[in-house]
């Protein structure tokens, strides 16, 4: 009999895991993915920033005729 394998995501295989993990060790990891979300939204920052800033100098009828002929 052949075995297929099955793909699993991540999230699976990371709440198996978490399954395995001792209590004490949770709450280590809670702490880990804290900062995994706050290092991703401290560099979201400047991105958002950035949006809405460039089409108040890029969006301008100056702008669309110096880019016309490329």
């Amino acid at each position: 009999m052949m075995r297929v394998r099955v793909a699993t995501s991540g999230r699976e295989l990371s709440a198996r895991e978490l399954d395995r993990l001792p209590e004490p060790d949770l709450e280590k990891l809670a702490a880990f993915l804290r900062s995994l979300n706050e290092v991703h939204a401290e560099t979201a920052v400047p991105t958002l920033t950035a949006e809405s800033a460039l089409p108040k100098d890029w969006l301008t009828p100056e702008e669309d005729a110096a880019w016309a002929n490329l």
